[in-house]
């Protein structure tokens, strides 16, 4: 069975929408009918992403999420572009194993300040763009929730993420925005599932970890995020929403 969502008429902004997960969420919005922004630090990414996406005319902003100016910069620009932004993912994210006692204060920092600070200052950038009612999510991680070695930056951010993302959910949902996360599990052919499972042997291991007995695609992400966006999910504010095939019941370790 197969679920099928139309976003002909919308505007969709996904902030770190150039790679792996995120590239695949922009590209299902786009093949949705959404006319579809994304963002990211390299202009490289973004005009191949922009290329790669296709759909109702994507198009793509170079900016850093820590810097604030630059974030609000080109979500403005878009919403000038394509109107008034009904769904906003931010996906932007930072990521590096190293035990606790080998991270450098700024290694720790720079993922807070990515993962964090910069889910932070894209809601805040897209809150008076949006329209009413509108729907926007955060991409978190299994880190949030579960502790694990080697992640100690990663676990802090994520965990922020997820209160964020409840905070802005009441103060925001009487305002008709719902603000949701979805939560990947272990996703093949991502840059961070390569530095997690960078084996064949670590790969087998996480395969296993996962009740459906599979690692999952951008794709079974991407459909959560179709949901989430949509009337479907109209009453739905506040969730965490695991796409991960149940491995999050088993609280097994990432790999490592």
């Amino acid at each position: 069975m197969k679920a099928s969502f139309d976003y002909t008429g919308c505007s969709v902004f996904v902030a770190g929408g150039t790679s792996g997960i995120n590239l695949g969420v922009a590209r299902a919005f786009a093949a949705a009918g959404a006319r579809v922004g994304v963002g990211s630090r390299s202009q490289d990414k973004v005009d191949a992403a922009v290329e790669a996406i296709g759909g109702a005319g994507p198009v793509g902003y170079a900016f850093d999420v820590r810097d604030v100016a630059a974030v609000n910069a080109a979500l403005a620009a878009f919403a000038e572009a394509a109107g008034p932004i009904d769904v906003l993912v931010s996906g932007a994210a930072g990521n590096f194993p190293v035990l606790a006692r080998d991270l450098s204060p700024n290694g720790f920092k720079s993922v807070v300040d990515i993962d964090l600070m910069g889910t932070f200052h894209v809601m805040k950038a897209g809150y008076p763009l949006m329209r009413r009612p509108g729907s926007m999510i955060n991409v978190s991680a299994p880190q949030a929730s579960v502790a694990m070695s080697h992640q100690v930056h990663v676990c802090a951010a994520k965990a922020g993420v997820d209160m964020v993302t409840r905070c802005l959910a009441i103060e925001w949902g009487r305002e008709g925005l719902r603000v949701n996360a979805v939560v990947p599990g272990p996703i093949d052919g991502t840059e961070g599932m390569a530095r997690l499972a960078p084996t064949p042997e670590a790969r087998a291991r996480m395969e296993a970890s996962v009740p459906m007995k599979r690692m999952g695609d951008p794709g079974d992400v991407a459909a959560a995020c179709l949901f989430l966006g949509s009337d479907a999910a109209r009453y739905v504010n506040g969730v965490i929403l695991p796409a991960d095939g149940g491995w999050i019941l088993g609280g097994a370790p990432m790999g490592l």
